[in-house]
């Protein structure tokens, strides 16, 4: 999921540091894992009905994809009182909506709509979230990230969650994610997250926040405050002329005492950087894309060659 990169301008210091330092709960192991255990076999998980309805409440693009032959898929829930804070085709970010709060949290959730130009390639896009080097070009207070462990039995998720209802999951993992301490503490997450392939070409990328129950899988070392991403979605679909549609859409509980009015300008243009990398990659102006397209390739290519060296 995507960290807010924690950095107050000076203004709002004074109101930051008055807050009182949060305790760092404590993380005991609930149960250790023997070397050869698989970690999934002893991790739930989640109800994907509920995950994906919950992103389709929040996301008309997921659910237009998810739901091809819904005759509204690009409207709002009546119910859901979004507020845009932004709107300009012109930019990157071409509109930036709000919600208060959303399922029973009181932290709101940020929506980010734009169209990009260059091939709609969603494992591309999750790069940026889940690849430290990726993760630098944009978000400036990123200490560390990466997959703790990826699950290999595709089949037994894609089975869970309905045989292709929701597009074919091609990747899921647990992930782990740290920010550098600044004018405020440093924050830690740990999250589940997907990679969601569908037949039109377009992607969905989701993630959710571990709980602690799950605590004894994080990382050795010293523990920061937790921020959680309650959910987390990037819905990419291709429309014309070589470019795709991306919404994106967050709701981060940055952990600790800081109010939310604190973090909202944070949060906006952390992701307005994101989106500015994405528009410049995607569309060829550096040799990013190039190059992951030639890794692609390349593992292809092994995958074949292995299956001629070991036949059925």
């Amino acid at each position: 999921m995507v960290f807010a990169k924690i950095y107050i301008v000076a203004s709002i210091c004074v109101a930051v540091s008055s807050f009182a330092p949060t305790r760092v709960p404590r993380t005991t192991p609930s149960r250790v894992l023997s070397s050869h255990q698989n970690v999934f076999d002893a991790v739930e998980l989640p109800d994907f009905d509920c995950v994906f309805e919950k992103i389709q409440q929040l996301s008309p693009l997921a659910r237009s994809i998810i739901d091809a032959e819904s005759l509204s898929v690009t409207t709002d829930d009546a119910k859901l009182r979004w507020k845009t804070l932004e709107s300009n085709e012109k930019k990157p970010v071409q509109q930036i909506q709000k919600l208060d709060c959303f399922g029973g949290f009181s932290t709101p959730v940020f929506r980010f709509r734009s169209k990009l130009e260059g091939p709609c390639i969603g494992e591309f896009f999750g790069r940026y979230i889940i690849d430290l080097d990726e993760r630098r070009k944009w978000d400036a207070q990123i200490e560390k990230v990466h997959e703790l462990h990826i699950l290999k039995d595709l089949e037994r998720v894609n089975e869970r969650m309905g045989g292709g209802r929701y597009g074919q999951c091609s990747r899921l993992g647990i992930g782990y994610g740290q920010t550098k301490a600044s004018i405020i503490t440093a924050r830690e997450q740990m999250f589940m997250y997907g990679l969601q392939q569908f037949k039109d070409g377009s992607s969905l990328i989701w993630g959710k926040e571990m709980s602690d129950e799950y605590n004894h899988l994080l990382p050795p070392g010293e523990r920061h405050i937790r921020s959680k991403s309650h959910l987390f979605s990037a819905t990419l679909k291709p429309s014309d002329n070589n470019s795709f549609d991306v919404e994106y859409v967050l709701q981060l509980d940055i952990g600790g005492s800081i109010p939310n009015f604190l973090t909202t300008p944070v949060l906006i243009d952390t992701v307005k950087s994101l989106f500015e990398t994405a528009k410049q990659e995607f569309a060829g102006a550096t040799d990013s894309l190039q190059l992951f397209l030639q890794e692609k390739i390349h593992e292809e290519s092994h995958i074949n060659w292995h299956g001629l060296l070991n036949p059925m």
